[in-house]
């Protein structure tokens, strides 16, 4: 009998995992139940600097509304990501994926790449890069979300 490799599809979903800062498994299916903006982003990349004080901001004005900001980092050396998040001191919560895995799930286009999910879930949006000049649209998105009965 020939064996076949499988490829994942593309899916970008809360079924998947990632670490936090001290290996500690993080499902992000935890999180469902609350809007959930997952960020992927790296080092090197320059717009990423730009996003995190933006997600900080959506963070602190609507964590008690349901939102739940998870920026995954795709460095393969922690320490570069180290000094980043020293610099930028995000309040949000940080996962890692030295491996790619999640990030090859999610079929990045770009960086830094983010998906929205609702409270059910579901997938509602992406964005590719990350535009100072869009925030507020992408803020409007959230308080859209964050407005729906679950």
């Amino acid at each position: 009998m020939m064996g076949f490799a499988t490829h994942a599809v593309a899916a970008p979903s809360l079924e998947h995992q990632v670490v936090d800062a001290e290996g500690k498994v993080l499902n992000l299916s935890d999180y469902r139940g609350k809007v959930v903006y997952v960020d992927f982003w790296a080092s090197w990349c320059g717009p990423c600097r730009k996003s995190f004080p933006w997600m900080n901001e959506m963070h602190s004005r609507y964590k008690d509304k349901g939102l739940v900001v998870l920026a995954i980092n795709l460095d393969t050396d922690k320490d570069d990501a180290t000094a980043f998040l020293n610099d930028l001191k995000p309040q949000f919560v940080i996962g890692y994926d030295s491996e790619g895995e999640v990030a090859r799930r999610f079929d990045l286009q770009g960086m830094p790449s983010s998906f929205v999910f609702d409270k059910t879930g579901k997938l509602v949006k992406s964005h590719v890069g990350f535009f100072t000049e869009r925030a507020s649209e992408y803020e409007a998105e959230l308080v859209t979300l964050l407005e729906q009965p679950q």
